[in-house]
């Protein structure tokens, strides 16, 4: 079979993945209330949920995020798809710091065949270094990817992170940069990771409170794990809305403008927010 014949399952998952998609904007849209409290899980965006870019905020202290439905699908040029599915847990165990632990499940479809499986697990560590008054609020984060699964990678990849976030009273400014360690390995930068030497790119997103609501966009730059592959440009827009107090939807759109893996890809995910059963020592 051709590689450019997409298998039916393919087709349905996609037309699924879609629907589902655009099932979640319009809800988002029809059920805002005219008033409701304003809540704070759906202000504060997180790397993937739904774009890439996020800002420099944890999560609260005592708090214990579960994303529970984190779906991405993409496709590249040459009608090549790729699924991931990444449930993670966020803890903020200390003031202005999160732990958070997550494993991608995969489905590739590519040239070299089909696959599907664990694509490694991730732990990361994020810490606010201040709250925003004269100068931006700043926070650095430090990852690492270690080798779990059939379409894990090869060795384990650290990477650090750092975050500005400037808010006004028409939109908030993101801006992100960081870098990955490690030796080059090939099969490891064409893994579901997408994994990259180094990125840095900037964000724009407008909340309405009264309706528990944020638009965003994006732009940024990814250099692959090879250096000698080109430098690929990446845009892309979503929204986060708050069903509850402790629930937040997220939904996203966006395109691989350069590079060899140039495509688009859709996201759409959900997070449940709860408070830890202890309280700290005073």
């Amino acid at each position: 079979m051709p590689h450019h014949t997409v298998p039916p399952v393919i087709r349905l998952l996609a037309g699924a993945a879609r629907a589902a998609l655009l099932a979640a904007l319009l809800a988002a849209l029809l059920a805002m209330p005219a008033s409701l409290r304003a809540q704070t899980d759906y202000y504060n965006t997180d790397a993937g949920r739904p774009i890439t870019i996020e800002d420099a905020y944890p999560i609260e202290r005592r708090a214990l995020e579960l994303q529970v439905a984190p779906l991405r699908l993409e496709r590249i040029r040459g009608g090549a798809y790729q699924w991931a599915l990444e449930p993670e847990i966020a803890i903020g165990l200390l003031p202005r710091t999160q732990l958070e632990v997550g494993v991608p499940l995969a489905y590739l479809d590519r040239r070299e065949g089909r696959s599907v499986g664990v694509a490694g697990a991730e732990i990361s560590v994020l810490h606010n270094l201040n709250a925003e008054t004269a100068i931006p609020a700043l926070g650095v984060a430090a990852s690492v990817l270690v080798p779990a699964g059939p379409l894990g990678p090869e060795r384990t990849y650290p990477t650090l992170k750092a975050l500005v976030t400037r808010t006004f009273a028409w939109a908030r400014f993101h801006l992100n940069a960081e870098y990955t360690f490690g030796d080059e390995s090939r099969r490891d930068a064409r893994s579901e990771r997408e994994l990259t030497r180094w990125m840095a790119g900037a964000a724009i997103d407008r909340t309405f409170p009264l309706e528990s609501f944020l638009l965003t966009a994006e732009a940024l730059a990814l250099q692959p794990l090879i250096d000698d592959q080109p430098l690929a440009w990446q845009s892309g827009a979503g929204i986060r809305y708050q069903l509850s107090p402790r629930v937040a939807t997220d939904a996203g759109f966006g395109f691989r403008l350069t590079g060899d893996d140039r495509g688009w890809f859709a996201t759409l995910g959900a997070a449940v927010a709860v408070g830890l059963p202890w309280s700290p020592r005073r």
